[in-house]
């Protein structure tokens, strides 16, 4: 049964279990869905080079298509950080059909950790080596509302 939660930092909010996470890297936009409905929308920051599927490590791109978010983790170089389930089985065969690593660790994350202060300036760039990045207080947002095994789609 799904249930409402409602978070006293959000004035007026109230949003569902998301059941889907949808990036749009033409954009620099992630929505989080519940049933089709956005229930939350945030600007994000990308790899250094977007366009374009991840195909291996170093590209400094975001992989596309459908992975799921796998695990929370709390220790990371960056404030908080939820893994994408990056490379599959096809990423993986892809790579090694180049005779290139596919690349891993895709996170998404809030800021490094000591430069929290410059997110009004970082937001605006795509700097990360192929994470999709937001600030501290959209981190711990999306960490409350989004659930290990959810999915998530990313396309250009």
């Amino acid at each position: 049964m799904r249930f409402f939660i409602c978070f006293l930092f959000l004035p007026f909010s109230c949003f569902a279990n998301v059941d889907l996470v949808r990036v749009d890297k033409s954009e620099n936009l992630m929505f989080l869905l519940w049933q089709g409905d956005v229930v939350r929308q945030y600007h994000i920051a990308l790899g250094e080079n977007p366009k374009g599927h991840k195909q291996q490590q170093g590209d400094e791109r975001t992989p596309e298509g459908r992975y799921y978010l796998d695990y929370k983790k709390e220790d990371s170089s960056f404030y908080r950080a939820m893994h994408i389930s990056y490379p599959n089985d096809e990423d993986l065969a892809n790579a090694k059909a180049r005779g290139v690593s596919a690349g891993g660790f895709i996170m998404v994350h809030g800021q490094k950790n000591g430069m929290e202060d410059l997110a009004p300036i970082t937001q605006r760039y795509n700097w990360t080596d192929g994470c999709i990045a937001l600030t501290n207080e959209e981190m711990d947002e999306f960490m409350a509302l989004v659930e290990v095994g959810t999915p998530i789609e990313i396309e250009w």
